[in-house]
Parts: C-alpha cells; sequence; structure tokens
C-alpha cells in the first residue's frame, strides 16, 4: 500500500517563532528600532497607495543604506540573521517528533512555509531543512549579491497561490505556465483534505479559509499566556478548525490534536482505497436487483 501524503503547511511569523523575524538582527543591525521601522511601513504604504510588502522590503533596502549599512543587504549576511531568530517552545523537535507519529501510521508529511517574511532570512533558521519549501518574500541582488529591490512580494491575498502550488505539485515560485491549468483531483500532489495550515492571525485568514472549506485542517496559534481574543474570533467566524497556545512540545494540545488529525486522514484513506477496491470487483453491466 503507497504511504498517505500529508502537508503541513505554517506562517513564520508569530506562529513558529513570537515576532517579526526583522526584528531579531535585521533592524537593530542597521540602527533601526522596530516599532519606528513598522510605523513608517504603514505611513509609506497609505501615503503611496502601494503594498505593504513591498513597502516593508524598499524601506529595508533604504534604510540599510541609509545608515551605511549596505554590507547587512548582501544575500549571506541575510541568511545569517535566521540564526538569530527565537523560536516557539518546541518548535525545534517538532519535526522529527510528528514525522516518526506519522511514519507508524504509514503516512509522510511534507513541511512547508508561506510566510510574508523574508525568505533569504528564513533559509538561515536552525529549522530550514525541515521544509520540502520555504516561500518568502525575497529580493532581487545585483552582481556584489547586494539586495537591490524586490523580487517576490507574498501579501496577505496572494499566499493562496502557494496552497494550490503545493497542491498541483507545481512548486516553483517563476513558473506561472501550468497553475492555473485543469489538473483533476486523482492527479494532484496533494489533496486539500490532507492538509493542516498554522497560522496566527488576520493575514493568513485567506490561507486558513481556503484549507479548511476545501476539507483540510486550519489552526490557528496564540502567544502562550496572552491574549486569545484574536483567535476566538477566528473560530466564530468559521475561519479555522482550532485555537492552540503556540508550543509545539510533545503532548502539548497541538501535538495531541495533530495526531489525531493523522490518525484521520490515515483512516479516511484506507476507506478511500477499499472502496475503490470494491468497486472493481463489480461488473457494472450486471445487476443483483430483480
Amino acid at each position: 500500500m503507497s504511504k498517505i501524503k500529508i502537508a503541513f503547511i505554517y506562517d513564520f511569523d508569530k506562529t513558529l517563532s513570537p515576532k517579526d523575524m526583522q526584528e531579531y538582527s535585521f533592524l537593530p543591525d542597521i540602527n533601526m528600532e522596530p516599532k519606528q521601522f513598522w510605523a513608517e511601513v504603514g505611513k509609506e504604504s497609505k501615503m503611496q497607495k502601494a503594498d505593504n510588502i513591498i513597502t516593508y522590503m524598499q524601506l529595508m533596502i533604504e534604510k540599510a543604506k541609509a545608515n551605511g549599512k549596505e554590507n547587512e543587504l548582501t544575500k549571506v549576511a541575510l541568511k545569517n540573521k535566521g540564526k538569530n531568530i527565537e523560536l516557539f517552545n518546541g518548535v525545534e523537535g517538532w519535526f522529527d517528533l510528528i514525522n516518526d507519529y506519522a511514519k507508524e501510521l504509514g503516512a509522510v508529511i511534507e513541511h512547508y512555509i508561506i510566510s510574508a517574511g523574508n525568505k533569504e532570512i528564513l533559509e538561515g533558521t536552525s529549522i530550514a531543512k525541515n521544509f520540502k519549501k520555504i516561500y518568502g518574500c525575497s529580493f532581487r541582488f545585483d552582481n556584489n549579491d547586494v539586495a537591490k529591490s524586490a523580487g517576490l512580494a507574498i501579501n496577505y491575498t496572494n499566499k493562496t497561490q502557494f496552497i494550490f502550488r503545493i497542491n498541483k505539485g507545481l512548486l516553483d515560485e517563476w513558473d506561472n505556465s501550468k497553475i492555473n491549468d485543469y489538473v483533476p483531483d486523482a492527479d494532484r500532489s496533494f489533496p486539500f483534505e490532507n492538509m493542516v495550515y498554522f497560522g496566527d492571525g488576520d493575514t493568513d485568514i485567506p490561507c486558513m479559509k481556503l484549507v479548511k472549506e476545501k476539507g483540510g485542517y486550519s489552526i490557528a496559534v496564540y502567544k502562550p499566556n496572552s491574549s486569545k481574543k484574536k483567535v476566538e474570533k477566528l473560530l466564530r467566524d468559521g475561519r479555522v478548525n482550532f485555537f492552540y497556545p503556540a508550543d509545539y512540545s510533545e503532548n502539548k494540545e497541538i501535538f495531541k490534536f495533530c495526531k489525531l488529525i493523522i490518525d484521520k486522514m490515515v483512516s479516511q484513506n484506507k476507506l478511500k482505497l477499499e472502496e475503490k477496491k470494491q468497486s472493481l470487483k463489480v461488473d457494472p453491466l450486471k445487476s443483483t436487483e430483480k
């Protein structure tokens, strides 16, 4: 029997990590206060009627250069920023634990990130090796590998295209030739009902809603010992199936209930295979009815 494939898809900032990734190293290293930087992003995007994500990426470049910190914009420097990112409790060991559980049941989990944060920074994190694909905002670089402009901006609504890329197995960001082609459900890499999406709030709503409505599971997380109002609203509004504190340790709530989700997905797959086997045994031209 072929192994069932399950996709675990994560936002990053405030989902796997307590803060926006730029606040750990990049902004301090270019002498910017995070509150000041994000306030300026909001003001600039409103004034220019510009996309918030493209605006923050452009301001990263402008502020670094204005402060004489152009060296902080190289591919290597940005990747090194990922080493300083703090993760929620249990995240480091989460992947091996949940993968091993799935393996015991004859399933394989592939992990993906879809983030409005910087891909170059994400690729430097200690957990980067666990992901089949990291989708994040990426820069265009000059001949000296210094960021010169936004290359790919992932905002809150276009995040969903990457869910479809995972669904169809068309993972290359630049390849738009086939993403809108019709692909029969049976030929897709990941049925939606074999997906779990992890996010923290409003910016994840399109992805949460898509996965949930297509038969998968969406989980909202919140910082432990903080307000649950935001995630409670997501549940009331039908955006998510569950909400839990962002503690990924073994036997904590997320781990326990993800095991139940895997159990259900594996059982559903077995039932589908059995239905298919049964249908092949029956001659559709014959009827037992009298």
